[in-house]
């Protein structure tokens, strides 16, 4: 099978079921969507609720879905206000395992208290573009836009 044969593949049996945010440091769900069945091609909007801010560190959990295997998974996120790159983060998920579901949980730790933006001033203008990769072969690019309430 040609490369980009595997990876159309790969990205039709791909699917995110749902996500959550926690504060790390007590483990509370703070946030919890399932994901739109039209994620991949269209924006998502993600409501969360302004006193993540205030969480010295964010635990993010993924719950994915992989009928193809995955050599070496891993996301590539760019964090935009008001279509300026401020932040870019990558998480290694490594081998995923041909018709398996999977969570993955990472922790983002926040920025000092006065490096902080204002959640009413930036909601609605933080967009989260994420490279879906396999080792150096984008698969995709998904975008969820945040608004804080």
């Amino acid at each position: 099978m040609a490369a980009d044969e595997e990876h159309a593949k790969i990205l039709e049996g791909f699917n995110i079921n749902w996500m959550n945010m926690r504060n790390a440091k007590t483990g509370q769900i703070m946030w919890e969507q399932e994901w739109p069945a039209s994620w991949k091609e269209e924006e998502v909007v993600a409501r969360i609720p302004k006193e993540i801010m205030k969480c010295e560190a964010v635990s993010r959990e993924i719950n994915f879905s992989s009928a193809e295997k995955i050599d070496d998974f891993h996301l590539l996120q760019k964090v935009f206000v008001a279509d300026q790159c401020l932040e870019e983060w990558r998480f290694k998920f490594g081998f995923v395992i041909p018709s398996s579901t999977n969570s993955w949980q990472s922790t983002i730790e926040a920025a000092d208290a006065q490096d902080m933006l204002d959640p009413e001033t930036i909601s609605g203008k933080v967009v989260i573009e994420t490279s879906f990769m396999d080792g150096d072969t984008h698969l995709l690019t998904s975008v969820v836009r945040i608004f804080y309430v």
